[in-house]
């Protein structure tokens, strides 16, 4: 019997995004059974165009910087499209997988995807904005498959 392991992804972030997606497309390699439930922002990672995915150095310490830089300066007008790019190029240099990549893996891998449908209701997303082959349901739905699993993380 396959091992199972049911995510939450909340933020919509590039620095949160690698996570669940790397998790999954890991443990479904592996052979185990993955769900991941998204919602609130986390909802971002299923859109069509994941181009305009950014990271913020504000509230952010532990982000590494080429040198350091006072909490103000991350406030600045242009510090966020700047610190994307960084990390944008720095992932692209060390040949770490985009995170359309990582999410064509997971779904390669049937991975399942859960889109929090209170969360589309409530954002008044239309369903035409994320990408196929992914499942729209409550926390009931991601429950009945979380409440049987091996490994349940919240991120």
């Amino acid at each position: 019997m396959a091992k199972k392991m049911a995510l939450i992804a909340t933020k919509g972030t590039l620095d949160m995004a690698y996570p669940p997606l790397i998790l999954a497309s890991t443990a479904a390699s592996m052979g185990w059974d993955v769900k991941i439930f998204f919602t609130f922002y986390g909802l971002q990672l299923l859109r069509k165009d994941l181009g305009d995915i950014a990271i913020s150095p504000l509230a952010n310490p532990a982000m590494p910087m080429p040198m350091p830089m006072p909490v103000v300066v991350s406030m600045l007008p242009g510090m966020e499209a700047m610190a994307t790019s960084m990390m944008k190029a720095k992932i692209k240099k060390k040949g770490v997988a985009s995170l359309e990549e990582l999410r064509s893996a997971c779904l390669e891998a049937d991975v399942g995807f859960i889109a929090c449908q209170m969360t589309v209701d409530l954002f008044e997303f239309s369903k035409d904005q994320f990408i196929d082959n992914i499942e729209y349901g409550g926390a009931a739905t991601f429950l009945r498959f979380a409440g049987d699993t091996d490994v349940c993380l919240f991120i």
